[in-house]
């Protein structure tokens, strides 16, 4: 009979392993940073492609990681595995983004950054958020800007799983309105999940290599076209040039960009059903429709402003307010012009396009379309109950009834999702940041937008001079906008590890 480990050495220890199962959370752990491990070697056969010996940081971090990684892989391997329940499902998702970032970032040490700025520019690629610490892109080797991409591409792939099959099961912010076959309501997640997940990676694998095939066929140099493809399909925003994609003039380029960071903040479950025969998932999604019908009228207004404002061509207009607007609506965070000089109106506009964000199961952050249309049915739904108190409103979304909790989790969740913004904007004020960079900072990063306001963090500038303290704290708003807030903050609960 195969022997079960009992559990943790001391008392407290088994105490703590009878609450949580830590051995399947553990051996999760290890695996992914094996799989990190094995990542780092891409860029580091490229700088020794390159003859640049910034292939020796690179295969130093793997070692160490997969070290790490193995040993957990080993001491908490188990041949009858407990389950991941609700309770693990919560410490492996927060843990894991942490984690990881803490080893992906080693890579960055032996590139002359300091551990803070290479905790921050990794958890800003696994997040997908975009905002950089890194100057002189065009000076930097090609391993670097790889791996950069890399971890856009990852973070982008793990969101989109979690999002799909974890948060659902958790019952995050609303998201158990799309549960799947893969995540129902019981304390378990189904084996269906491996499958759903490959189909996932397949569809994203679909998109990048088609994204970078079109860059190329525009103009880009092929090493450009997939570190820019990785970013695009995950709405990331890490570009190869301190400029970002002001340093395409290619018009074709940029609409490229545009309609794949579209596509990147789509629901990637559709898209599976698309390729599975269902061809119109994608148009009957309410989602969608919302989505891109806000889009293009936020295009067609900032375009008129342009036309108006700056006196320009009708199709340079449109190029350049659907590639920004787009970019920051889908939380890429790419740049194709400076905005902040676009008026006062611009500004205003772009701030508030911050908290918007795709939709659900995508690789964009912040608030998230769903959830807006959720909270304009419950605004009307309160309107007609003033007018008529008597009154049924039965609330109902892509075709079927709401779920009695799903209100109550979406208020919550943008009571606390504001709360969040103004609380760090006034520790970033703390810090000796001016209001303007404060705030725009703190909305960016919980949005995993990017780029933020002012000249300091604006779409010409980067993270370079914010104090530590201001970066690490940007840091866990990243990771906490990623994981929808509850899957975090939950495990600063002392009922979550007492019950």
């Amino acid at each position: 009979m195969a022997r079960r480990h009992a559990g943790f050495g001391g008392p407290a220890a088994r105490g703590l392993n009878a609450l949580l199962q830590l051995r399947p959370i553990l051996f999760a752990l290890g695996l992914m940073l094996c799989t990190i491990a094995a990542t780092m070697l891409l860029p580091a056969l490229v700088d020794l492609a390159d003859d640049h010996d910034g292939w020796e940081a690179f295969a130093a971090s793997s070692i160490v990681t997969f070290f790490a990684g193995g040993l957990l892989v080993l001491f908490a391997y188990d041949e009858n595995p407990g389950r991941i329940g609700v309770k693990e499902g919560f410490l492996l998702t927060s843990v894991a983004w942490v984690v990881i970032a803490a080893f992906a970032a080693l890579p960055f040490l032996g590139h002359g950054l300091s551990y803070t700025d290479a905790y921050f520019e990794t958890m800003s690629g696994l997040t997908t958020t975009g905002s950089t610490v890194m100057a002189g892109l065009e000076n930097q080797p090609r391993g670097i800007l790889l791996w950069r991409a890399l971890l856009c591409g990852m973070g982008g792939l793990g969101i989109i799983v979690i999002a799909i099959i974890m948060l659902p099961f958790l019952r995050v912010g609303g998201m158990q309105l799309f549960q799947t076959e893969s995540s129902d309501k019981s304390e378990k997640v189904l084996p269906r999940a491996f499958e759903l997940t490959l189909a996932t990676a397949a569809v994203f694998a679909g998109l990048v290599l088609l994204c970078a095939f079109f860059y190329w066929w525009f103009g880009m140099k092929g090493f450009d076209a997939i570190c820019h493809a990785l970013p695009t399909v995950s709405t990331a925003g890490f570009s190869n040039y301190d400029s970002s994609f002001s340093y395409y003039k290619e018009p074709a380029i940029h609409w490229t960009a545009t309609i794949f960071m579209a596509l990147g903040a789509m629901p990637f479950v559709v898209f599976i059903k698309m390729v599975r025969g269902d061809q119109t998932a994608l148009w009957y999604d309410v989602q969608v429709r919302a989505f891109v019908g806000f889009l293009v009228a936020v295009s067609l207004i900032m375009a008129f402003w342009l036309i108006f404002t700056r006196n320009i061509s009708f199709f340079d207009a449109i190029t350049l307010s659907s590639f920004n607007v787009t970019s920051i609506v889908t939380t890429t965070g790419f740049m194709s012009d400076d905005y902040t000089k676009w008026g006062n109106f611009a500004i205003g506009v772009f701030f508030l396009l911050t908290f918007v964000g795709g939709c659900s199961g995508s690789t964009a952050g912040a608030i998230k379309i769903y959830r807006l249309q959720i909270a304009h049915m419950l605004a009307r739904s309160h309107f007609l109950h003033l007018i008529s108190p008597s009154r049924v409103v039965t609330l109902t979304y892509n075709g079927r009834r709401l779920p009695a909790d799903v209100p109550f989790s979406v208020v919550a969740f943008l009571a606390i999702y504001f709360a969040v913004v103004g609380l760090f904007a006034v520790i970033y004020a703390g810090l000796g940041l001016d209001f303007v960079t404060s705030l725009s900072a703190s909305a960016t990063a919980l949005g995993n937008v990017g780029p933020g306001l002012g000249e300091i963090i604006g779409p010409a500038g980067n993270y370079v001079p914010l104090p530590d303290a201001a970066k690490w704290a940007l840091a866990f708003q990243m990771v906490l906008g990623r994981l929808e807030l509850f899957t975090v903050l939950v495990l600063f609960r002392p009922e979550f590890w007492r019950s």
